[in-house]
């Protein structure tokens, strides 16, 4: 299979026997992500203006503190206090509040996520929901899935690698089929549903199927006996679940 800039990572992705292929791209993509802010990037006006602005969510705070580079995260924390800032000023001094109405006292929303806000929840709301980091591998990581999509009309090579794979985590698998039938040609959903289908179920059974030898493990007539597949079952299982890897050490700078 001949392979392109834009089509190589997507056939390593395949190659790599992960159980999701597409979370194998995510976690590059955003590990360069990572590297590119906390590297020269952060100096640069053009960049800071857009960290600044947009921010970054809970997990990749995380993760920029586990990387390193604390002068680099100092930077762009302080800049992006002094833009927070200037903000909130301008949203306390616009404030002004409502009185509630009578229907409004008796109708008290369950959860926070059911009142409509004022114009300080709402602008606090907003800076807790953006991230630049997950704004930039998400914009390079829907391109991917267009590849994978183009790979599988375009060459038969791929569509036997794309056989022999572990299938998806579930919130890839999600993504995919909201996107097939629109991003597919119709001569080739017939097969490419059944194929996707197929390995979905196997390897959900797959891996129940360790879990339980896992569990079976941990009685005593079973104690010396072969792990089999299942030493690793439970990080497996949660990647397939919810699209993360457990066992990953903090990505650290080089």
């Amino acid at each position: 299979m001949k392979d392109t800039i834009y089509t190589i990572p997507v056939t390593d992705a395949f190659k790599s026997a992960d159980e999701c292929p597409f979370c194998y791209i995510k976690r590059k993509l955003e590990q360069d992500a990572i590297s590119f802010i906390l590297g020269s990037a952060y100096m640069e006006d053009d960049i800071r203006m857009t960290t600044d602005e947009v921010g970054f969510c809970s997990d990749h705070f995380k993760k920029m503190y586990d990387y390193g580079n604390r002068l680099g995260n100092a930077l762009i924390l302080h800049t992006h206090f002094i833009k927070l800032q200037k903000e909130l000023k301008e949203k306390v001094e616009a404030f002004n509040p409502t009185k509630a109405s009578m229907f409004a006292k008796l109708k008290r929303p369950k959860t926070v996520d059911d009142t409509t806000g004022n114009v300080v929840s709402n602008w606090a709301k907003e800076k807790t929901h953006s991230c630049y980091i997950c704004d930039s591998y998400n914009k390079n990581f829907t391109r991917y899935i267009g590849t994978f999509f183009y790979l599988i009309e375009s060459n038969e090579e791929f569509r036997a690698l794309f056989k022999e794979s572990k299938g998806f985590c579930l919130p890839h698998f999600g993504e995919i089929m909201a996107l097939a039938d629109t991003q597919l040609n119709d001569k080739y959903k017939p097969e490419f549903y059944a194929t996707l289908f197929e390995l979905m179920q196997e390897n959900f059974k797959r891996i129940e199927e360790d879990l339980s030898w896992f569990i079976d493990k941990y009685d005593y007539r079973n104690k010396d006996a072969d792990w089999k597949t299942s030493k690793d079952a439970i990080p497996r299982a949660m990647q397939k679940l919810g699209s993360i890897y457990v066992q990953d050490p903090p990505f650290k700078e080089k």
